[in-house]
């Protein structure tokens, strides 16, 4: 097994994914405080706002049946089932330490979204990763919060290369970069980390994939197995 390289923070955050996603119902707050019993240090979740201007947890961003599925955007708060929780009531139940990593699925929800933690806990920026897959979308938001700004992308998809990637995100005030388990690597972790980047990595479900990937660096991991997640960061830790 590799040796650790250094990560920037000292234990990694353990994101758990959609909350504790592997054992309870997704985006609920019964799978976010389970996540918490089991010791996550973070909450991934994904943010839409309604109608009526509240930001509401929600994967897909559309609810209903089969036959008549309508989005978020188009329902006040009080049309929505009750499983779904708004951003102010994920805040209020959960533990303050908590860092909290969200997908803006819909960028038009940003600025309510960051009002409405706000209202909730003054001190929450400090402890938000704000993510969306258009990394200029997300340098956008630098003049609006000190929220953590995270560009979620796949490699693959980096068609100017890492580095010029890496000095682009630094210039716009962007403060991480989150990709796949799968593309990483050690070196480009050290790399990010030389433009004083922040490197998290998703989709890691196997022990041995979430030990790997520590080792690398990486200051922030997402898994839906919030216990298999946390066992890993504390050998790692060891």
């Amino acid at each position: 097994m590799q040796q650790r390289l250094p990560s920037r923070l000292d234990p990694p955050i353990g994101f758990a994914h959609r909350g504790a996603r592997a054992h309870a119902p997704e985006n609920t707050l019964e799978a976010f405080l389970l996540a918490q019993r089991l010791g996550a240090t973070g909450l991934e979740t994904d943010a839409w706002i309604t109608a009526d201007g509240v930001v509401v947890l929600d994967h897909d961003g559309v609810v209903g049946g089969r036959l008549r599925r309508r989005p978020i955007s188009e329902l006040s708060r009080r049309q929505l089932p009750d499983h779904l929780p708004s951003v102010a009531e994920l805040i209020d139940a959960c533990d303050r330490r908590l860092h909290l990593s969200i997908d803006v699925k819909d960028p038009t929800a940003l600025s309510a979204l960051v009002a409405q933690c706000r209202e909730v806990d003054i001190d929450v920026e400090s402890r938000l990763w704000l993510c969306h897959h258009d990394w200029n979308i997300v340098a956008s938001w630098r003049r609006l919060t000190e929220a953590r700004l995270v560009d979620s992308c796949r490699f693959s998809k980096m068609s100017e290369g890492p580095e010029r990637r890496a000095l682009a995100l630094r210039e716009a005030g962007v403060d991480a970069i989150n990709m796949h388990h799968s593309d990483w690597s050690g070196g480009l972790v050290t790399l990010f980390h030389r433009f004083d980047l922040y490197a998290l990595g998703w989709d890691m479900q196997q022990e041995h994939v979430l030990r790997e990937c520590l080792r690398m660096g990486l200051d922030g991991v997402y898994s839906d197995w919030t216990d298999r997640m946390m066992e890993a960061i504390g050998l790692e830790a060891g």
